[in-house]
């Protein structure tokens, strides 16, 4: 069964994202100074988001990518392909 852990746990493994969440609800919260306007507030957080979904697509796939190693490494018969290096 899946254990249910709470955000800060969950965050505690994301220090990056961690920091980009709180930036977020800094935002939110109108810790922002500078951001007086609507649309400023608007083009921001559109800044920060699509950071914020590229930093994510990227994790996942390094976490992806390790997973199918770990996977395929301990399975009995699969060996790692190396380049041969020829000398001539």
């Amino acid at each position: 069964m899946k254990q249910i852990r709470g955000i800060e746990e969950r965050l505690a493994n994301y220090p990056d994202f961690r920091q980009r969440v709180e930036h977020l609800l800094d935002i939110v919260e109108g810790q922002e100074g500078e951001l007086l306007k609507a649309d400023d507030v608007e083009e921001h957080l559109d800044d920060q988001l699509r950071g914020l979904g590229q930093e994510l697509i990227q994790n996942w796939a390094q976490t992806q990518a390790s997973r199918q190693e770990s996977f395929w490494s301990s399975r009995p018969g699969v060996s790692r392909k190396e380049k041969k290096l020829y000398g001539g």
